[in-house]
């Protein structure tokens, strides 16, 4: 029987194509519209390292003012960094498996080839810990050394776009390049690297892209360098050199820990607790215990990755589709009162009311599925136009097979719930007033 009425569907809007045209348009817009959104968003929310998320935690500690909370609206909250000094305390933990303390920073590149212009570069100051930790691939090369961690070695590894602009996109390794007035040997390459979400430091921005080059993270202090990221303060303190900074309260360090298992992760708990009663002695961490370890999909979440003008925006989106979808119930009404008198005869001849319903929810159920296959088309072209307006955005504006058949999910519901009213309107109608007037 289906298939009976799905040939009968074809028939029905081969006869009117115009107006099977305008229909299929707006499924397939509001559709496309509201899942070139939905993709986005899904993307944003995924798990941007799953193979490891539950071992990699965000370390923070309650380093905030005795008498106020660090967030308002949600005072349980840890500060979201660390101070200098307590970030160099814990490098010297020895429970996580790797560690990284961490800032974002900004350097000029110089390259030695007088037709290349210089040009900025953002930074991240790091431990050699952190491309491991984070499943960084690499294309040449690889870490520097324990020994230029400790030592502030002027060593740096490249991104696969700054490798491109310095050195045309040969192996690099080995070779020397300048940033500011100095010069850092080349110890790696990475190859492509897009996390879907920048998750190791959501600060400045989670969907910023990964930064150009990587530096040993004791050279902030050794050269004295200005950080690019968030400073928050909270105490009256003179600063008035660098080491004020670094002996400050201030935080702008991000620190993360590899820890395997549940047992690691409460014995560095219980370090951690440790570490801040000690401190609390010395007048520091006026306030109760509150450190804080959250694996990567927690802290996205407490992060609020997704937030209220990513909402707004799906909302938007909806309301969109929602708004085709009053002008779809406008046109599949027109069409079927049109066929009236055609319903009128079928229902003389013994034809039920479930029988005539059933037919016309499969012609709106088909006029849906067509729709939805637009949809796909738009949608695949609105994410290719966000990969434009959202540079290194590759990984976040894709359509996997789960979001395809969503869409035509999505369609074919839609197309159903805008053809429901017209369809009821036909089945009550009384047969004998077409068939008196034919």
């Amino acid at each position: 029987m289906f298939f009976y009425n799905l040939r009968l569907a074809r028939q029905s809007l081969a006869k009117q194509p115009l107006l099977t045209a305008l229909m299929v348009a707006a499924i397939a817009v509001g559709v496309g519209v509201c899942m070139t959104v939905t993709a986005y968003l899904y993307s944003i929310s995924g798990d941007p390292i799953p193979e490891k998320s539950d071992q990699l935690f965000a370390v923070r500690l309650d380093s905030w003012a005795g008498d106020e909370a660090f967030d308002d609206e949600r005072p349980e909250q840890a500060p979201w960094q660390l101070t200098h000094r307590d970030a160099m305390a814990l490098m010297e933990s020895d429970i996580p498996v790797r560690q990284a303390a961490m800032r974002k920073a900004i350097y000029t590149a110089v390259p030695d080839n007088a037709d290349i212009a210089p040009f900025l570069t953002t930074s991240r100051m790091t431990a050699n810990d952190f491309f491991p930790m984070f499943n960084v691939p690499f294309e040449f090369g690889g870490p520097w050394d324990d020994r230029y961690d400790k030592a502030a070695g002027n060593v740096v590894v490249l991104s696969k776009r700054t490798n491109d602009s310095l050195f045309g996109g040969e192996n690099s390794v080995g070779r020397e390049v300048r940033f500011g007035d100095e010069r850092f040997t080349v110890s790696g390459v990475l190859a492509e690297w897009a996390p879907k979400v920048l998750y190791y430091d959501v600060n400045n921005g989670p969907l910023n892209p990964v930064e150009d080059v990587f530096m040993p993270f004791q050279i902030t202090a050794e050269r004295e360098i200005d950080g690019s990221g968030n400073t928050n303060c909270w105490k009256d303190e003179r600063i008035d050199t660098y080491w004020d900074l670094l002996e400050s309260e201030c935080i702008y360090v991000q620190f993360w820990a590899e820890l395997p298992d549940s047992a690691a992760v409460a014995r560095y708990q219980a370090w951690l607790d440790g570490y801040t009663d000690g401190q609390r002695e010395l007048g520091r961490f006026e306030r109760p215990n509150n450190n804080r370890l959250d694996n990567v999909t927690e802290y996205l979440r407490i992060r609020e990755v997704i937030g209220d003008q990513e909402l707004a925006i799906w909302s938007i989106a909806i309301l969109f589709l929602v708004a085709c979808l009053v002008n779809t119930i406008g046109l599949i009404l027109s069409r079927f009162v049109a066929k009236a008198p055609v319903i009128g005869l079928r229902r003389a001849l013994g034809a039920s009311r479930w029988t005539i319903f059933r037919q016309h929810i499969v012609e709106v159920g088909l006029i849906g599925f067509v729709g939805g296959l637009f949809g796909i088309g738009l949608s695949y072209a609105g994410l290719l136009g966000l990969r434009k307006l959202i540079p290194d955005t590759a990984a976040l504006t894709t359509l996997d097979v789960p979001l395809v058949l969503m869409t035509v999910a999505v369609a074919i519901v839609a197309a159903v719930l805008a053809g429901l009213y017209p369809t009821w309107r036909v089945c009550r109608m009384q047969p004998a007033i077409y068939l008196k007037t034919q």
